[in-house]
């Protein structure tokens, strides 16, 4: 009897795992389920009300291992208001990285593994039952309520409820946030809901490239710093010799490890965008980007999305006028687990595109050579002229590991983090001394820092951005002061604590717009 218990016990106080303190001892549920059993006629003291709650438990016990590895990939806690929507999602990421057989055995492992508890769960009920007489009931529930009474030590707890209690905490709280952020969009001055020209940036092609998970973490972790630092003194002096200008800073992203699509709409807006809910509502509400303002300035607005690979309805709300993603940017080499093509495909595809379009661009153009699973890193080729089409990748087709091979050591999963990051650099500084001239200002900014795995807990969500053009008027502004962080070079100022994301585009209508 005394077994049950404490493995009861033991299963009650896992969803403490994700609430904050320390683990408590003591699983009032447990106690209080005790009592229930005992006090349950005998008429209901069945299998099925015993299987019930185990149902219930391993629902519970499902939340909880999505919550830790929502907070491992996305550096925050389960939010079951938020959370539904990305199912699709984390089921591609899963599928695209381990392919669709793995993938499947991993969620049949998932499914038997909480089967398993629910089970467990179960047969300590009945045990706990049958060596339980009916006299037990009341003593049990007066020991639950001095407990409850008495629960003011780290050593007893509720967690279960605890966790439910948070969860609608979390959805309420979501909500209301949800409302203000509508209340807020409404109420912003008339200027803010109209486009706003950049007349100083007419006739220039401008690009903004997001590269994948390049974080400030880069820098400052000393697993990263060396290789990305090396990585940067060489593109400085790439730079400097093809009589490009640079500045350096950092922004903060709303988001870690993943949603890259919430950074570029705080670029993009000038708002605040920390959750898909805040993202949806932005778009619904006609609200004026980056991409309008430009468009009123003379510039043909693309995206390039090559990890698109499926239709894409949010382009279309942020009214771009040419959407390229994977389909018709004419690929013709391999896939490498999750990227769909090389960023170094993707610069030379870009530079195709303006090199036949004679008015000036706006591109938002979204790398993912550094996104996880970070396996095969290629290398940069030499010859740009050489890759065509991209069947020139073909070579390197089933390159590398195995995912799942690799991310059975978090410490070479680091390491190939790292060499992605300094191959995506490399490309772009490739790209940028090969074809940025006076006429264009090129912007390179992470989109989020990478997973907790990688950075480790708590690390800043900053992420760098360089500021590249051949004009050097077109850079200076970013030394103004008023963005934090920024200064001459490949590097940022690490003693700096980088703006939010979305002061980015008010920047650019101060330094850029109508005088």
């Amino acid at each position: 009897m005394l077994f049950w218990l404490l493995l009861l016990n033991s299963l009650l106080l896992i969803p403490a795992i994700a609430l904050p303190g320390s683990m408590p001892w003591l699983s009032i549920e447990a106690i209080a389920l005790w009592a229930l059993l005992c006090l349950l006629p005998r008429r209901y003291r069945q299998n099925r009300f015993t299987i019930t709650l185990a149902v219930i438990y391993s629902s519970l016990a499902f939340l909880v291992l999505v919550d830790a590895l929502v907070r491992e990939s996305l550096g925050r806690g389960l939010n079951l208001y938020l959370e539904a929507g990305l199912l699709g999602a984390a089921w591609n990421l899963l599928e695209t990285n381990l392919g669709s057989v793995i993938a499947a055995l991993a969620l049949l492992l998932l499914v038997g593994f909480l089967a398993s508890l629910g089970w467990l769960f179960h047969v300590c009920l009945k045990r706990i039952q049958y060596h339980s007489s009916a006299g037990f009931g009341k003593p049990l529930l007066f020991v639950s309520g001095l407990v409850i009474a008495g629960a003011i030590t780290p050593f007893i707890g509720s967690p279960a409820l605890a966790f439910m209690a948070n969860q609608a905490s979390l959805m309420t709280h979501t909500h209301q946030t949800t409302e203000a952020f509508v209340e807020q969009l409404r109420n912003q001055p008339e200027t803010s809901r109209t486009a706003q020209p950049l007349t100083q940036l007419a006739g220039r092609d401008v690009i903004l490239g997001f590269i994948e998970s390049y974080g400030i973490s880069t820098l400052t972790d000393d697993r990263y710093r060396m290789l990305i630092d090396q990585r940067l003194e060489l593109m400085e002096q790439e730079l400097d010799s093809a009589g490009l200008t640079i500045v350096t800073g950092r922004l903060q992203s709303p988001v870690q490890g993943g949603q890259s699509w919430l950074g570029h709409l705080s670029v993009l807006s000038g708002q605040w965008i920390e959750n898909q809910l805040a993202y949806e509502t932005l778009l619904s509400s006609n609200y004026p980007t980056l991409v309008d303002d430009f468009r009123g300035t003379g510039h043909k607005t693309v995206a390039v999305m090559p990890a698109i690979t499926r239709a894409w309805p949010e382009g279309r709300l942020l009214r771009y006028e040419y959407i390229y993603d994977h389909d018709n940017m004419g690929y013709r080499g391999p896939a490498f687990n999750w990227v769909t093509m090389p960023d170094q495909y993707t610069w030379r595809w870009l530079q195709q595109l303006r090199e036949r379009t004679p008015e000036p661009l706006l591109v938002e153009l979204a790398l993912i050579s550094s996104h996880a699973p970070w396996v095969p890193v290629l290398p940069v080729l030499a010859d740009w002229e050489a890759i065509g089409d991209g069947e020139v990748f073909e070579r390197w087709r089933g390159a590398g590991e195995a995912p799942a091979s690799l991310w059975r050591d978090t410490e070479r999963v680091r390491d190939h983090y790292g060499k992605a990051i300094d191959y995506a650099l490399n490309v772009a500084s490739n790209f940028a001394t090969r074809y940025v001239e006076e006429n264009t200002l090129m912007i390179i900014l992470g989109d989020h820092q990478p997973a907790p795995l990688i950075t480790g807990e708590n690390a800043s969500r900053d992420v760098i951005v360089h500021i590249i053009s051949g004009d050097p008027g077109l850079v200076t502004p970013f030394l103004s002061g008023e963005l934090p962080g920024f200064q001459p070079g490949t590097r940022p100022d690490l003693q700096a604590t980088g703006a939010p994301m979305n002061q980015l585009r008010p920047f650019l209508h101060k330094h850029f717009g109508n005088p």
